[in-house]
């Protein structure tokens, strides 16, 4: 079974999220955080295929300024940590395994240093390291003091009024298979970049406003690692373009209970090796957990 579900964060904004129940009654939660300029459609292929299924009730939020979750307010790492507390409060869920891809793996850091109590293990997707980054990401770094500026103005001219009043909701799932069909022709990589890191498309569907506090949050420095005691997983992409691996599994190797995995995609493994993921994630859950 799946639901949308809604509820009203502490500061009065709605946060919106589907869960797909294994059965009536209580179960093991997981968490499934997006990463920057997505929504809760990115893990819905991994949610109905995944066998987790049959052992988990699964949670796959809209993060604060995204999709069904949209506001215009203050976006970062504390505020979706609360809302991510609020959703499993709302549960009645006392710890879950949070997964999380990109952007999705820094919010999962954050809470189990901020709320170690709510996190029972973590898989993070391709988290970016602020240390390791290379390209456009480091070039935004050295800007970060501008965009921070440039955030606070639109984010005054969208109180005054002057902002987009809608926007459409992106399935990211069927993006991604239209995507993965695109890519059966010449240059699959430069389209998988285009399509994904294209403003155009994104500004579609989110405030600008919004897509420059998701950037900013992605290559915040990493939290205490060596606080995070619970098993995690990294799966790292192979042909990963903005960050120096080397560097990335250096800052990684603090994590105290850290184990490793490896797959063949750049930054979107979720929509190039959907299936490789998913086993990826299902084979170490069964090893944390083999008889949930």
């Amino acid at each position: 079974m799946k639901f949308m579900k809604r509820l009203t964060a502490a500061d009065g904004m709605e946060i919106c999220y589907r869960v797909r129940r294994h059965g009536d009654g209580p179960s093991p939660a997981m968490l499934l955080i997006h990463g920057a300029a997505s929504n809760h459609t990115r893990w819905s292929e991994f949610a109905r295929h995944s066998g987790l299924r049959n052992g988990y009730d699964l949670i796959l939020p809209d993060m604060r300024g995204n999709a069904r979750s949209m506001c215009r307010g203050r976006l970062d790492l504390d505020v979706w940590c609360e809302d991510l507390v609020a959703i499993l409060d709302a549960e009645n869920c006392d710890s879950a395994i949070v997964v999380g891809h990109s952007l999705g793996a820094q919010i999962a850091l954050h809470l189990a240093v901020s709320h170690p109590q709510r996190v029972r293990a973590l898989a993070l997707i391709d988290p970016i390291v602020r240390k390791a980054l290379v390209g456009r990401p480091r070039r935004l770094r050295r800007m970060e003091p501008l965009v921070k500026i440039a955030i606070l103005i639109l984010r005054m001219l969208n109180g005054l009024g002057l902002r987009r009043r809608r926007f459409p909701l992106m399935d990211l799932e069927a993006l991604d298979a239209e995507t993965r069909e695109a890519m059966r022709g010449d240059h699959p990589q430069e389209f998988l970049v285009r399509r994904y890191t294209g403003t155009g498309l994104i500004l579609e569907y989110m405030p600008i406003a919004n897509y420059l506090q998701q950037l900013v949050a992605s290559i915040s420095p990493l939290p205490e690692l060596e606080r995070i005691t619970v098993p995690t997983l990294v799966l790292e992409s192979t042909g990963v373009e903005v960050m120096d691996r080397d560097l990335s599994r250096v800052e990684l190797a603090r994590l105290p209970a850290l184990e490793r995995a490896e797959i063949n995609a750049t930054h979107w493994p979720l929509t190039e090796r959907p299936d490789e993921v998913r086993r990826a994630v299902e084979s170490w859950v069964e090893r944390l957990e083999p008889a949930a």
